[in-house]
């Protein structure tokens, strides 16, 4: 063959492989790994449908509305979102029984806002050793913002560490001579907001802290915990139960006819699930902090936001209690997912939807609070950062004060 024959054969040849080349470099530019396709996109989470947790569900059943909404106006960048929620009771050992599930038989893409601290921290190596997003979990531990050893985990809300020393600070300002007591659940969540008072407090920690309690979720009441922090002296009780036990503190503090200072952990602040059941009349003046508007507050009724929010609640979720934390923060979760899923464009790889969820810029949520947005980074897994305090009026939750933060 010719040197000239030779060259064009080259040529050829080169030719030829750029074509056959072309088609996967195109198909490159959608790149999906298990769970996801051109017309799903395939998450989990499990939920405590069931067990002394169940009023906190309301999150999941939000999101299933929320998500519905987004499918019926045609999903993400052409892409249906398809959530499977399993009961977990609020349970860990189910709650890993679920998300194996989850993950090796329905295989979705990640998990999404798996409720409780116990729960995620359960399934937290599972997840991470196998690369697979745990994204915006409904917990609030500290080791949920931590990039370094778990960087497929990020959580949503403020840790639990930040709001405590929020409290401590708002205790420091305005009764700096209080007798603090501590109510708090005896696990990891729970031990991050007594070392997170201690620190805060400094070296006036053992000098302020007269009274701690713990209690275990199987207790059927913490009546015998509220009598001994009362009996302590204390007269500003932070009051960090989880929803049934809140309830249950606030009742039996009206029964003794205790009047503290009373600070209620943000989780526990739903009117419906907690200031309800445990009378509207002994919940007046509690105070607590949020992140978010009060859909109750006339404040907010020309509010965009707002406006948005109730036109869901209306269409979608007509039956949920607007006065719920729960149903609050259930949405502005899903609204954020859908900003991250947004801007994964067509690469519904793990680790770009993990890239996205870390590369968050002034995300604005309609209902956050005027001035908070959402920042993330590769170093900084926090979502939400920041609170405004507030005090139940008997009727709504009122915000005062201004913005304050860890």
């Amino acid at each position: 063959m010719s040197a000239r024959l030779r060259t064009d054969a080259l040529r050829a040849a080169i030719l030829a492989a750029g074509l056959f080349t072309m088609t996967p470099l195109l198909a490159g530019d959608r790149r999906y790994d298990q769970g996801a396709s051109d017309t799903e996109i395939k998450i989990g989470q499990t939920m405590p449908f069931s067990g002394p947790l169940s009023a906190s569900s309301v999150i999941g059943k939000v999101q299933s509305a929320y998500f519905r909404m987004i499918n019926d106006r045609g999903g993400v960048n052409g892409r249906k979102i398809n959530l499977i929620s399993y009961d977990d009771a609020a349970t860990p050992s189910k709650t890993v029984e679920q998300v194996r599930k989850l993950i090796e038989s329905d295989e979705v893409l990640f998990t999404f806002e798996t409720l409780g601290n116990a729960s995620n921290i359960a399934v937290q190596k599972y997840l991470n050793d196998r690369k697979i997003p745990q994204l915006f979990v409904a917990g609030r531990s500290t080791r949920f913002e931590d990039p370094v050893n778990f960087p497929w985990t990020m959580g949503f809300a403020p840790n639990l560490r930040t709001e405590i020393r929020v409290y401590a600070r708002f205790i420091l300002d305005n009764y700096p001579n209080a007798r603090i007591g501590l109510l708090y659940q005896n696990d990891e969540s729970g031990r991050d907001y007594l070392a997170g008072l201690k620190d805060a407090l400094g070296a006036r920690a053992g000098e302020l802290i007269v009274g701690e309690a713990s209690y275990d979720v199987s207790d059927p009441t913490v009546d015998s915990q509220v009598v001994r922090l009362k009996a302590a002296g204390v007269d500003v009780l932070i009051d960090m139960a989880a929803s049934k036990f809140a309830a249950q503190v606030i009742r039996k503090t009206a029964e003794l006819g205790w009047k503290p200072v009373h600070l209620l952990g943000v989780g526990s602040s739903s009117i419906d699930a907690v200031l309800i059941p445990a009378g509207i009349e002994n919940a007046k003046g509690i105070i607590s902090a949020s992140s978010f508007k009060e859909a109750t507050d006339p404040t907010w009724r020309d509010d965009e936001g707002m406006k948005r929010w109730s036109a869901f609640m209306d269409g979608y979720y007509p039956g949920g209690d607007r006065k719920s934390i729960f149903a609050v923060y259930g949405y502005s979760a899903a609204e954020l997912l859908v900003q991250v899923l947004k801007q994964c464009g067509d690469d519904l790889s793990r680790e770009n939807v993990m890239k996205q969820a870390a590369s968050l810029k002034g995300v604005q949520l309609d209902l956050l609070l005027p001035g908070l947005s959402i920042n993330t980074s590769p170093t900084d897994y926090r979502v939400v950062k920041e609170f405004r305090m507030m005090r139940f009026t008997g009727e709504r939750w009122e915000a005062f004060g201004p913005m304050v933060t860890d």
